[in-house]
């Protein structure tokens, strides 16, 4: 544990200082009851000899003093050691998350880190002192008090020392199942949490079916669940408790049996027998304590172990000599491959050519590998075999950093900060002044919706961009594009599940981008809006190019694009019938 701490904290200066200050605290303890011996020797003599009781009785005092001085100031150490280490673990983290391939981050990963970074590493700062600090008082008190016995009597002095070895592997077994029982109620928790969760955002749907006061089927088996666990966890954990407690009393009653023996035998005197019964009750007590500490150190077990994991996931390959920017803004895909899975392909064998300034419209069903090439070309994953070309150069010999400010792209699913419109476009260019900033806005369809609210520019999105429609928000991210005046341009489905005026809208703001011959357009889409403004349409089914040309030309050989296409027009198509409406039968 030590050495995956100084591994995770490379600083480890306040943490350091804490756990000598509470290894000083514990050895002063032992060497002050040390002092009875010399003490209880003057007085329980046939003549008490007070003068010689005094020296000792006047260092115990000045020990008791410099024990509450270290005392006083290990504690603001301590404090000072917890926070500064959650500090350090969190920069770490989230230094970590900026090197991640972006193909990481699915839901599960994500939520994983957002837990990690806030209760594991709050957990671990907070155990490092509240269960470290007494961890070091439980361990050195019983060592230095087993020096001293030595000192005074060897027989006893083993009788101690043999208390330990049983004491430490029982208590390193409760440790061990800690951390696995933390793995296990972490689980269970999760599960809990997340139907916490449905359970409010589904509460229209509970009222209305007369359950809101039940909850659901799911909630109440993961609280049975996490129930179950928790009593499995207690019930494990007993024995070794419980095994430590006996080995701690045995101790006590060998040393107090051995005492009295040898005070009766005459090979110990009186004041020894009496110092060494009340080093013993401080021997055997800290020990005892300790079994209760090791729940703890499993629990640091299982945080530390939980940070390490994130900290270990491998970064994107950096490029060792990376290449100046693009000399174009061509892409090309040559025999690429990628698995997210083994042995289950997500793109096999993909060629593509981008030539500069055109626009390509990828078009296929959902689950045809689309997304997975627009990911591979802004390298948020890289592939298994083949080569992803930009501007003629592999995207891995470029700074990744480097090669995203060639980039824009628009995502399926937008993400607003909470703050206004104005600061969530300047994300994509923050010099920009206010003429480009209103241009973006008028090219991607913006300006009709900072028109209609409140504050304009100024308006708060809310969380995620709550406030905002769905075509909003994708307005918004058009506008970025704009605005980032990227030589690259990549849309992930931008018009998917809107309204017909969103649509209209976001469908002539991805046409005014690919107007302009400077810019290379890739663009998921299905509508013929967008559809038209390409320059050729690669079609992909089950992650394989299935069909390459104009829409023109893939409509009239009535292969997989037709269909697609076909299948569109009739969607769009679709009306309910006025005897629908009124509820007439058919």
């Amino acid at each position: 544990m030590i050495g995956q701490l100084r591994r995770l904290w490379p600083e480890p200066g306040p943490l350091l200082r804490f756990a000598v200050l509470q290894a000083l605290l514990a050895v002063l303890q032992g060497l002050l009851l040390g002092l009875l011996f010399p003490v209880l020797r003057a007085v329980l003599r046939p003549e008490p000899d007070f003068a010689a009781a005094m020296p000792w009785l006047l260092a115990g005092a000045a020990g008791v003093l410099l024990h509450w001085a270290l005392s006083v100031v290990a504690t603001p150490v301590g404090f000072a050691a917890s926070g500064e280490l959650g500090v350090q673990l969190r920069l770490r983290l989230m230094g970590q998350l900026t090197t991640l391939p972006l193909g990481w981050f699915t839901a599960e990963a994500k939520g994983t880190f957002a837990r990690t970074v806030t209760s594991a590493a709050t957990a671990i700062s907070r155990l490092c002192v509240v269960v470290g600090g007494p961890v070091i008082t439980c361990t050195l008190v019983p060592l230095t008090v087993t020096a001293v016995t030595f000192a005074v009597d060897w027989r006893l002095g083993l009788v101690l020392l043999a208390t330990l070895p049983p004491a430490v592997l029982l208590m390193r077994r409760c440790r061990r199942m800690t951390a696995l029982a933390s793995a296990d109620m972490e689980e269970a928790a999760n599960e809990i949490a997340a139907r916490a969760i449905e359970y409010g955002q589904a509460q229209p749907v509970l009222r209305a079916a007369g359950q809101a006061g039940t909850g659901t089927r799911q909630l109440s088996a993961a609280l049975a669940e996490h129930h179950r666990r928790y009593a499995r966890t207690l019930n494990a954990s007993l024995l070794p408790t419980l095994s430590v407690t006996a080995v701690v009393a045995l101790g006590f009653v060998a040393v107090l049996a051995l005492g009295v023996h040898f005070l009766l035998a005459g090979s110990l005197a009186v004041p020894d027998t009496v110092a060494l019964l009340v080093l013993a009750v401080r021997f055997l007590e800290p020990l005892g304590a300790l079994a209760g500490h090791a729940h703890g150190l499993g629990a640091l077990d299982y945080g530390l172990d939980r940070v390490a994991r994130v900290l270990r996931t491998p970064p994107l390959p950096a490029a060792t000599d990376p290449v100046p920017r693009p000399a174009h803004s061509g892409i090309d895909l040559v025999d690429v491959r990628l698995e997210y899975l083994p042995g289950r392909p997500a793109l096999a064998g993909v060629n593509l050519h981008c030539p500069p300034g055109s626009t390509t419209a990828l078009v296929g069903p959902s689950g045809s590998g689309k997304t997975t090439v627009i990911r591979l070309i802004a390298r948020f994953l890289d592939t298994t075999e083949g080569v992803v070309l930009v501007g003629g150069q592999d995207v891995r010999d470029y700074d990744h950093e480097q090669l995203l400010g060639e980039i824009a792209i628009v995502f399926q699913e937008v993400y607003l900060f909470d703050t206004t419109i104005e600061d969530n476009l300047r994300l994509a260019r923050p010099e920009a002044t206010e003429a480009e900033l209103a241009e973006a806005a008028r090219a991607a369809r913006l300006d009709e919706v900072v028109e209609r609210l409140p504050e304009g520019w100024r308006t708060r999105v809310g969380e995620g961009g709550a406030q905002l429609s769905g075509g909003e928000r994708q307005r918004v991210a058009i506008a970025r594009a704009f605005l980032k005046q990227a030589p690259i341009v990549l849309i992930d489905e931008a018009a998917s599940a809107l309204d017909a005026e969103n649509e209209q809208a976001i469908s002539q703001a991805i046409a005014a981008l690919a107007a302009d011959p400077r810019r290379t357009v890739l663009v998921i889409a299905h509508r013929p809006t967008t559809l038209a403004a390409a320059d050729q349409v690669v079609a992909l089914e089950a992650g394989r190019v299935v069909e390459t040309g104009t829409p023109a030309e893939l409509l009239r050989t009535q292969g997989a694009f037709a269909r697609i296409h076909r299948q569109y027009e009739q969607a769009r198509g679709w009306r309910i019938s006025a005897r629908e409406q009124e509820g007439a039968p058919r």
